[in-house]
């Protein structure tokens, strides 16, 4: 399965709460974009970390019913969730890949390295039969 890891540098705002962590570490990662008005992709992700606490897999409709959204517009963040690596689909609903953060950030590094590797491997065979 392929998976987008988009990482953008943010300055990490000082005297943060809880949610404004959370947001910065999504926003970081790429999750939420600008046109996400009403916050609705961060909604859904924070739904999931406090479900994936306790190892709870949630459905697209739980989601929609629980945060007033069409099922929908659930379906098309956890999409892009899924796309990121982030959330997986077990159990005809959703979770997140690791229920604690600092091993999906883990996760993610590894991810990231192996595709950096990756591409280092083929640029080196292409410079190669360049000669």
């Amino acid at each position: 399965m392929a998976h987008r890891i988009t990482l953008v540098r943010i300055r990490r705002p000082t005297y943060l709460d809880i949610n404004q962590e959370l947001q910065w570490l999504g926003n970081s990662l790429g999750l939420f974009g600008i046109r996400d008005r009403d916050s609705s992709c961060f909604r859904v992700f924070i739904t999931l970390v406090k479900r994936s606490k306790s190892n709870q897999i949630t459905s697209s409709d739980e989601i929609a019913e629980r945060l007033g959204l069409t099922r929908g517009t659930v379906v098309h963040h956890l999409t892009r969730l899924m796309d990121s690596g982030i959330v997986i689909r077990e159990k005809g609903g959703y979770i997140l890949r690791e229920a604690d953060l600092q091993r999906l950030v883990k996760d993610l590094t590894r991810d990231v390295e192996n595709m950096l590797t990756e591409l280092q491997d083929v640029a080196k065979e292409i410079d190669q039969k360049m000669g």
